[in-house]
């Protein structure tokens, strides 16, 4: 007999960001009597939100077309003024706009901090009557009899490192539901099982993702232009034959939103995409502007680039994959909030009509088919061929094709392919095949190190509880992750969570520093033997980031 306590509920989404809060918003709308659950692994709604962020209000205006007068945060600085720059080691190079598809185009948005807006979905929420829970991770999925998802069980708390139960020991609780929407974010690990047990990925390309990197920063109030927003590519990843970017938000109340996104198909397991994005602040067209400014947030988190190819089957026998645990970024726009929403809105409405008509635990394929015609699947196609074209051919020719696409499938007539992907661990080379990377020191003004950088955060995680990063195989890890490929894992982390100790005295070992994370999924994604996973620690660990 089950010592949990059980809830019943008419749908539980797992995870409370824009999707989920979307779908939860959605569904009430609907069908004010339908009881909707949202589990948040973070302390609060929006803890672990982190995006750039550049939103098209799209999804917003359909969902509540009222938020600009309704105090949405938000609202608070739209786009005014648009940048894409080419970066050398010391110079730049503006990219004209009529370069650039129309879609590209940034009119109509807004920029702000996309864990802010999620706060505010969060309070719609719960003024609609949804049930909202932060600190309690989904642990688990719950399946009936017919092997249908049947709801899922949260994390249990007071668990010691050593598996044992402390005083304070609580297990988690089976919330049972006639649906499920799994709403985890990039590389969520209950999205990671659902995929294997149901083959979602038959018929699609694999996820392949970047990591971004992002700080917060009080400038001084002459540099600051409210709404002006700047995307760079090129140096420093140009020297590595790595690919990704950086941006420059100007939001409200006289800070920037900066951060650099690597993509982790990179083949050099010397690169740290962490110092890539400290050393791209000193670049002088970026550095003006920090010059004099105080940085006051910092965090990181994996982002999908797989684009339209890489989006799995999204139903199956009594759940549904929302948002980016789906995989909705448009890379070229280097946006994906409102697809995202838009897909939990999608998922609501065929749940919603399914209760209606008395059934639960189906497979929702109206849900599916109904994403595959909307205008997310319209504006993702649009771009499907741009991050494997540069992934591909590199920075300067995989642009220049990318571009070409994209203007050529605007004009209705793209070419008639579709580019491939390949997992992002595959690419990582031996290191014997490249030179170590001397990355500059940090200043300790523009450029910092890692463990400053996690305090700014705010991440912490209950004491003495299981690692929640999970070595399936240690020897493997000594032989292959440290011996062939040179300990990729202390440079690809963005939280010092991973490091070699002992190595030259001839006993290495592995120390994993998991209060350090900031839940990126990261090694989850790029760690060479895929001998790393990354589960849910206790209830409200992580980041608890502010304004990001």
């Amino acid at each position: 007999m089950s010592e949990r306590e059980s809830m019943p509920c008419d749908v539980v989404i797992v995870g409370g960001g824009p999707a989920g809060l979307a779908a939860a918003i959605r569904l009430k709308q609907i069908n004010d009597a339908l009881e909707v659950v949202v589990l948040e692994k973070g302390s609060e709604i929006g803890a672990h939100i982190l995006s750039g962020a550049v939103v098209d209000p799209i999804a917003l205006d359909e969902l509540l077309p009222e938020w600009r007068e309704q105090n949405c945060p938000m609202a608070e600085t739209p786009v005014t003024d648009n940048w894409h720059w080419i970066l050398g080691k010391s110079g730049k190079w503006s990219m004209p706009h009529l370069l650039m598809p129309p879609f590209l185009s940034n009119d109509g948005c807004y920029t702000g901090s996309l864990g802010n807006l999620t706060r505010w979905l969060g309070e719609q929420a719960e003024a609609l009557g949804v049930m909202v829970f932060p600190g309690f991770p989904a642990a688990d999925v719950l399946f009936d009899d017919s092997g249908a998802v049947a709801g899922v069980v949260t994390q249990d708390m007071g668990v010691a490192a050593d598996g044992s139960h402390k005083p304070d020991y609580q297990p988690g609780m089976e919330i049972h539901a006639k649906y499920t929407l799994f709403a985890e974010g990039a590389r969520g690990n209950l999205t990671k099982r659902m995929k294997a047990k149901f083959d979602l990925e038959a018929d699609c390309q694999p996820q392949v993702y970047g990591l971004g990197v992002k700080e917060l920063w009080d400038i001084d109030p002459e540099k600051h232009v409210p709404g002006r927003v700047i995307h760079t590519q090129g140096w420093p990843l140009s020297e590595s034959d790595t690919w990704g970017g950086g941006f420059l938000y100007h939001q409200a109340n006289g800070q920037v939103a900066i951060g650099f996104v690597t993509a982790l198909d990179y083949e050099n397991p010397y690169v740290s995409p962490f110092q890539e994005f400290q050393r791209w602040k000193h670049h002088p067209a970026i550095r003006e502007y920090l010059e004099g400014g105080k940085r006051v947030a910092y965090g990181a988190r994996a982002i999908n680039e797989g684009g339209w190819q890489s989006v799995p089957k999204l139903a199956f026998p009594g759940g549904a994959l929302i948002g980016c645990a789906a995989g909705f970024v448009n890379v070229p726009r280097i946006k994906g909030s409102h697809t995202a929403m838009k897909s939990g809105m999608l998922a609501a409405e065929a749940v919603a009509a399914a209760i209606s008509d008395g059934s639960e635990k189906t497979e929702l394929s109206d849900y599916d088919a109904a994403v595959r015609s909307s205008w997310i699947a319209d504006e993702l196609k649009k771009v499907k061929n741009a991050q494997p074209a540069v992934a591909k051919f590199g920075g300067d020719i995989g642009t220049a094709l990318a571009g070409i696409d994209m203007w050529m499938r605007t004009l209705g007539i793209g070419l008639p392919i579709t580019m491939k992907h390949t997992p992002d661990y595959t690419h990582t080379h031996r290191a014997d095949l490249h030179r170590p990377i001397d990355y500059p020191k940090p200043d300790g003004v523009i450029s910092f190190d890692r463990l400053t950088s996690v305090s700014y955060s705010y991440t912490n995680h209950a004491e003495e509880q299981p690692c929640h990063l999970k070595v399936k195989n240690m020897a493997l890890q000594e032989a292959s992750e440290l011996g062939v490929f040179a300990g990729p894992s202390a440079r690809y982390c963005p939280a010092g969570v991973y490091e070699w100790v002992d190595v030259e005295e001839g006993d290495p070992k592995f120390v994993i520093n998991s209060q350090n994370c900031v839940h990126c999924k990261t090694c989850d994604i790029k760690d060479p033997n895929q001998n790393i996973e990354w589960v849910t620690p206790e209830g409200g660990g992580g980041p608890n980031y502010p304004n990001m």
